[in-house]
């Protein structure tokens, strides 16, 4: 089985992904490149996945991270495709992923100082 420091490597890799994708970029700019629309909704995708997999003790331990509404959230992104909101991708993408992304990495710095994560 893989273990939970992979998967919150993952969710970091995906977090800096998607601010690389939308870096210069306002919502309008976002909404008219389909090729960027993509990108950031493969790395939330990812988030999404990775977080599922993540260990139920390790969830419990960090009842700070909203692991079930990033599922939830994963979920919308690939059944709902055709419906989806994006202003509320834009605030997922440029408020909600960076947070996550602190909040993980500091998991990654408890649990795993060994863990060697891209510079902030």
């Amino acid at each position: 089985m893989r273990p939970d420091r992979l998967f919150l490597l993952d969710m970091v890799e995906a977090a800096d992904a998607i601010v690389e994708h939308i870096a210069g970029r306002d919502r309008a700019a976002l909404v008219a490149d389909r090729t960027a629309r993509a990108a950031v909704l493969h790395e939330l995708t990812v988030i999404g996945e990775a977080a599922a997999r993540v260990s139920s003790e390790t969830r419990r331990r960090y009842r700070d991270v909203p692991w079930a509404e990033i599922v939830a959230f994963r979920n919308v992104v690939i059944h709902e495709y055709f419906g989806l909101s994006w202003p509320i991708i834009w605030v997922t993408a440029t408020e909600d992923v960076p947070d996550l992304r602190s909040r993980v990495r500091a998991i990654l710095e408890s649990d795993f100082p060994e863990t060697s994560t891209t510079d902030e």
